[in-house]
């Protein structure tokens, strides 16, 4: 569908068909592109390997933090292929927290990278990297273009997803602080919907958590 037959949808269900609307075309435009980003970040729904502005990162000598593409959220391959290899070879991502109980002087290690500390916006190499090479990623991304810049634009996620953005619209619509728009029983109901299809929002803790891999022990208590 198209972000204008979204629109359009939306109206026929909250029956706002006469102009001037009750919620304004670029709103609901809006709403429909958070939709789309929430339902990424939700069902993992893009999933990119293979493009050179997201997914490689030249790395330079003694530079041992990089910035994240804003639009890649969540790693889930990391590899290094350093000046004059052939192919690459894996890193893995890992917590501080890893570092400080397996490796405690890794602030100050340089050397051939091993690990890659992963924070909201950037990467952090590990050890401080002493030659050149390109860091590759692939990993979940949020939607590259804009619902809101055209009526002809399309969701990037799949077709079939496509009608359950509405429900995020709604729920919007009707937490709007007016007395002609609040209805919390309906935004309640729509958020409802919209998390039935896509799942939960994970926190950014559980996201950290699940991205990093480390080890899981049970302690017995005595």
């Amino acid at each position: 569908m198209t972000r204008d037959e979204l629109i359009q949808e939306f109206r026929v269900q909250t029956q706002d068909l006469i102009d001037p609307y009750l919620w304004r075309t670029p709103w609901v435009a809006n709403w429909l592109e958070e939709a789309e980003a929430e339902a990424c970040i939700r069902g993992r729904l893009l999933h990119v390997a293979d493009d050179p502005a997201l997914c490689e990162i030249a790395i330079a000598p003694g530079q041992r933090v990089y910035p994240l593409h804003p639009m890649l959220y969540e790693l889930d391959h990391l590899g290094i292929k350093e000046a004059g290899e052939a192919r690459r070879r894996p890193v893995r991502l890992v917590s501080t927290e890893y570092l400080d109980a397996h490796l405690p002087d890794w602030r100050d290690h340089s050397g051939r990278v091993e690990y890659v500390v992963q924070d909201d916006t950037s990467l952090r190499l590990v050890p401080t990297p002493t030659a050149a090479g390109t860091l590759l990623l692939e990993g979940y991304r949020l939607p590259l273009g804009s619902l809101a810049a055209s009526g002809s634009a399309r969701p990037e996620i799949n077709d079939a997803h496509h009608r359950h953005l509405i429900d995020w619209a709604l729920f919007r619509a009707f937490s709007m602080p007016t007395a002609e728009t609040l209805d919390l029983t309906r935004a309640q109901v729509a958020a409802q919907s919209f998390e039935r299809y896509f799942g939960p929002r994970p926190d950014s803790d559980l996201r950290r958590i699940t991205r990093e891999d480390v080890e899981h022990h049970n302690t017995a208590w005595v």
